[in-house]
């Protein structure tokens, strides 16, 4: 499936951010449709699978904070649910 706009974005930071060598950005909106916080053009719901060397030695938490500080804008404004997947090397 191709990302949207939004999906796209989350991507391009994602990149910038952490240089991944591994990185899937899923769109899961369709799975949600009519939930709360859905958005009726989708892209509000995705799944995030990275492996980057910026995650080592931190633990979860920490690293899902820096996933989600480096996506904060679109978290405050059109992303309504981020799952994220950190993979080791």
């Amino acid at each position: 499936m191709d990302l949207g706009p939004v999906g796209t974005k989350l991507k391009q930071k994602l990149e910038t951010a952490f240089q991944p060598a591994f990185l899937s950005v899923i769109d899961e909106s369709n799975q949600h449709e009519g939930h709360a916080g859905s958005h009726p053009s989708g892209e509000s719901h995705f799944r995030i699978r990275i492996m980057a060397d910026a995650f080592a030695g931190k633990s979860r938490v920490a690293q899902h904070r820096l996933v989600n500080e480096a996506l904060a804008e679109e978290l405050r404004t059109r992303v309504h649910a981020l799952a994220i997947e950190v993979m080791k090397a």
